[in-house]
């Protein structure tokens, strides 16, 4: 928790890759979109051939951006583990009770994001889109209340992708399985898909 220890002010450098991840306990390839989404947010500068910085004339709007390198894996942890509880049941329950125009609409989403991946696209609103048509699938109207903390793991699990070439693959085929299972109706591998889909993204995102 280098961060939240006051470790770091403004103008100082970070220390090198290899050990500010291991010091985060983190991948290399997390750390580095991390630092990316600070450069981005002010909070960091990448001096070339010195080394990252924290700013010296940081936003005060934008401290609490200060937690991202910390904070990010324990909060994926916290969501990706809500998801494995959360999103197998409704893939279940929305394979049952989905109407024909519903499981077009999910099998719609899921092409969707395979174009997405292809053409090396962002591909957060169709995710979204996906997994929201599912839970909207089960007309269960409490697991929908749950989809505001869905679309943080989802977003979540984007910012820390490690973009692995075998990560994206198995998007593509896990998708592909939940949603031939949910076209045939069975709601036991729609639900067994999904969980192979999101412990694929645990694992990606090491936080298993």
């Amino acid at each position: 928790m280098i961060f939240i220890e006051k470790r770091f002010l403004p103008g100082d450098k970070l220390p090198n890759e290899n050990d500010l991840s291991e010091e985060l306990h983190i991948s290399r390839t997390t750390l580095r979109e991390a630092i990316r989404i600070l450069v981005t947010n002010g909070i960091l500068e990448i001096r070339r051939g010195k080394g990252t910085y924290i700013k010296e004339d940081i936003d005060e709007d934008n401290m609490e951006s200060y937690d991202s390198l910390t904070s990010a894996k324990m909060n994926a942890r916290d969501l990706y583990e809500m998801r494995l509880i959360f999103e197998p049941e409704a893939a279940y329950y929305a394979t049952i009770r989905a109407s024909d125009a519903e499981i077009k609409r999910i099998l719609d989403y899921g092409k969707q994001i395979e174009e997405k991946i292809k053409q090396n696209e962002d591909r957060t609103g169709v995710e979204r889109n996906f997994h929201k048509s599912i839970v909207k699938a089960t007309h269960n109207e409490f697991m929908e209340k749950l989809m505001p903390v869905l679309y943080q793991a989802i977003d979540k699990g984007v910012i820390l992708s490690t973009k692995k070439e075998m990560a994206v693959q198995d998007t593509i085929n896990d998708h592909k399985m939940i949603m031939e299972f949910m076209e045939s109706r069975n709601p036991e591998g729609a639900k067994s898909a999904m969980k192979i889909h999101i412990l694929h993204a645990m694992k990606d995102l090491g936080i298993e």
